[in-house]
């Protein structure tokens, strides 16, 4: 589904209010209630927000929405992070890259790069560098997810300890106002844990939908990362423990 500008704008307030009315909707947009109802019924059938009662709500904490939608939702902006997250990467560098739609951003942004040493859980990532000039990319053994063609499990976990890279090329569902990661998938989040504690510097790439995004699985917290790539300013209370913690933050402008 592409999102017109009314659509991408819901979208942002329900995820960052957790709920907003039809109502409330129609007043800000100055469009009838019918027109706020038929995005929301849109929206939902892309599982990109439930309906409620009277206006919409976030998606589940408990299921994320589906790969082919993710891949087509903020590309732009998706885009955007990437091509500032490669500036940061040099040549001849090791790497983790794990699974998300915004990971495989930046493997693409990663074209021109030579000598690189590629380990992965995600099987596009994989397909997409192993034609690289002078890349080497390690396929992480485990069991594979069919949805987006991820490997995770016990053995991806026990795979990704052997080594230690310069850096972690990490994906996330959710950051919550006082820096907790989090993702859906259990078995996802623990193999993200091992990247992080096998990597010497932590690049997470997140847009600016995953602010205050609900999902169950605590991953971490963003005292663990070197530094954040996102597309939009932070919520002020982010911003304050981004402070704390030291965490460096890239903002990616029209100009990336």
């Amino acid at each position: 589904m592409i999102l017109n500008q009314r659509q991408q704008e819901l979208l942002d307030w329900v995820q960052r209010d957790g709920h907003v009315s039809v109502e409330k909707l129609a007043s800000h947009f100055s469009v009838t209630h019918q027109t706020i109802r038929r995005d929301i019924n849109q929206l939902a059938d892309a599982r990109l927000l439930q309906r409620v009662h009277g206006g919409a709500s976030a998606h589940s904490s408990v299921e994320n929405v589906a790969y082919n939608t993710r891949q087509v939702m903020f590309s732009s902006e998706k885009q955007r992070i990437a091509r500032l997250v490669a500036q940061h990467i040099p040549n001849h560098a090791s790497m983790f890259i794990n699974l998300g739609t915004t990971t495989e951003e930046v493997a693409k942004a990663l074209s021109h790069h030579v000598g690189l040493r590629v380990i992965t859980n995600n099987l596009n990532v994989a397909a997409m560098m192993c034609s690289y000039a002078d890349c080497e990319v390690i396929v992480a053994g485990g069991v594979m997810r069919p949805r987006d063609r991820g490997i995770i499990g016990e053995a991806t976990i026990e795979f990704i300890r052997k080594f230690r890279v310069d850096y972690a090329i990490l994906g996330i569902s959710s950051i919550e106002s006082d820096g907790t990661l989090r993702d859906f998938d259990l078995r996802e989040v623990r193999t993200s844990e091992a990247i992080i504690e096998h990597s010497r510097n932590v690049f997470l790439v997140a847009d600016h939908s995953k602010f205050g995004r609900p999902a169950m699985v605590q991953l971490g917290h963003l005292s663990q990362v070197t530094a954040l790539f996102t597309d939009a300013p932070l919520p002020d209370e982010m911003t304050s423990v981004l402070a704390e913690t030291g965490t460096e933050l890239y903002i990616a402008d029209q100009s990336h």
